[in-house]
């Protein structure tokens, strides 16, 4: 079943803006301009596709009359099976696209991963997951900016923030958060023993302006520093980089990838900022009661989501109980069918909540 009224409403604003954007005082105002053009393209596509579900409905009726002519009977038959599986399509995928769309699936993305247990290994495993994303990015034409880097020994990191930049950047890389598990014979390993690592992720929407977020100047405490190279190497003597602490909160970021401090600076607060609106935004979900939860889980880095197993080419994600045999090229960032099951997963617990509300 459709939402009629909620259709028609939503058609009949779409009729309204299509309309506002010819006239001569909407088009000299950019600010509202903007504005509407950008609501007329949300609204399109369900518009578009409730449009095309009438004409069917409608052409359904016409053929299912056409039944009690002997001159029409057979071709209104052969044609009725055809519309009733395009109605159903258009049905389902209508219901999809007016599922409530997070606010932030539009934005750019800070990435942080961090080695977890291991030493050496989740280092290197970190790594691994660091250059997955990468790929998967490249992909998608987005742009990667390192933010922040400490590496380890062996090519491994303990720690990498990135700027992910692009279309829809978020709304890929959401459910990504938590706690990730490899198990693999290390490089290190004699005796061929399989070991278990792990590296945590964070997914955080980048914050378009610091001002979204109130962070009063004395609560930081701001230290320049002497950015490092790699392995201790070409190491940048100038005092560029800089530390934030944010003191209620305890949260520390570093920024030494630009070239100046001043730059440093913004970088710095930037990551903070997503910091702390993400701390915001999880205080508000935990108000959710367990039931309304997505079945992807809550993201949270305590939370395991996902094993890498090499020995078998395996990777399972637990909280949708899916398992996929190409671990060797999910690692190349071949990524789009599991981020297909994931979001799938999701919109069908959005749907299934509507369904009981």
């Amino acid at each position: 079943m459709l939402p009629t009224d909620k259709l028609e409403s939503l058609s009949a604003r779409y009729r309204e803006i299509e309309e506002l954007l010819c006239q001569p005082n909407v088009v000299s105002d950019a600010k509202r301009y903007t504005g509407l053009t950008k609501e007329r393209a949300e609204l399109q596509q369900v518009v578009e596709a409730y449009g095309r579900y009438g004409q069917v409905v409608e052409d359904l009726a016409g053929h299912k009359e056409a039944l009690s002519d002997p001159d029409l009977r057979e071709l209104a038959a052969d044609e009725i099976p055809a519309l009733e599986v395009e109605r159903d399509q258009l049905e389902a995928s209508i219901n999809l696209l007016l599922l409530p769309k997070d606010p932030n699936d539009e934005r750019d993305t800070i990435l942080e991963i961090r080695s977890g247990t291991g030493g050496e290994e989740a280092a290197l495993f970190a790594a691994d997951l660091f250059r997955m994303y990468s790929r998967y990015a490249e992909t998608q034409g987005w742009k990667v900016e390192v933010m922040s880097l400490s590496e380890a020994s062996a090519g491994g990191l303990k720690e990498v923030i990135a700027a992910i930049s692009g279309d829809n950047v978020y709304s890929q890389l959401r459910f990504e958060g938590g706690v990730h598990r490899v198990q693999r014979v290390p490089t290190t390993e004699s005796q061929g023993r399989i070991h278990t690592s792990t590296a945590t992720v964070a997914v955080l929407p980048e914050v378009d302006d610091v001002d979204e977020v109130h962070i009063d100047p004395k609560d930081l405490e701001i230290s320049a520093t002497a950015a490092g190279g790699p392995g201790g190497q070409h190491v940048n003597r100038t005092l560029s980089a800089v530390q934030i602490k944010h003191i209620p909160s305890g949260i520390m970021v570093r920024s030494e990838q630009q070239r100046s401090q001043h730059q440093n600076k913004a970088k710095a607060l930037q990551i903070l900022s997503a910091k702390l609106l993400e701390i915001e935004r999880e205080a508000q979900a935990s108000a959710i009661s367990s039931e309304r939860r997505s079945m992807v889980g809550s993201g949270e880095r305590s939370e395991k989501i996902r094993t890498y197993n090499y020995p078998q080419n395996r990777i399972t994600d637990h909280r949708i109980q899916l398992t996929l045999h190409n671990l060797d090229q999910v690692m190349q960032g071949e990524l789009t069918g599991l981020f297909t099951s994931l979001r799938s997963h999701h919109q069908a617990e959005l749907m299934r909540q509507q369904s009981d509300n």
